[in-house]
């Protein structure tokens, strides 16, 4: 085997899994900030939920026919 044509396709090899790696490493980052926003958007509906509970309310009603 030619060791030009070896030296080329080991480093093809490395760029390919280096740009593998990178695009991981941004579909990770990616994911942790739709994690993070979705984690914030839950917080702030709980707060609301939080803040629109009143036992007293809605728990029974009369009905007549």
């Amino acid at each position: 085997m030619d060791i030009a044509s070896l030296s080329t396709a080991l480093s093809m090899s490395k760029l390919q899994n280096d740009f593998g790696v990178a695009m991981f490493a941004k579909q990770l980052d990616t994911y942790q900030d739709m994690g993070d926003a979705m984690t914030q958007t839950l917080d702030a509906i709980g707060k609301q939920m939080e803040l629109s509970v009143n036992p007293s309310v809605g728990s029974s009603f009369d009905a007549s026919v």
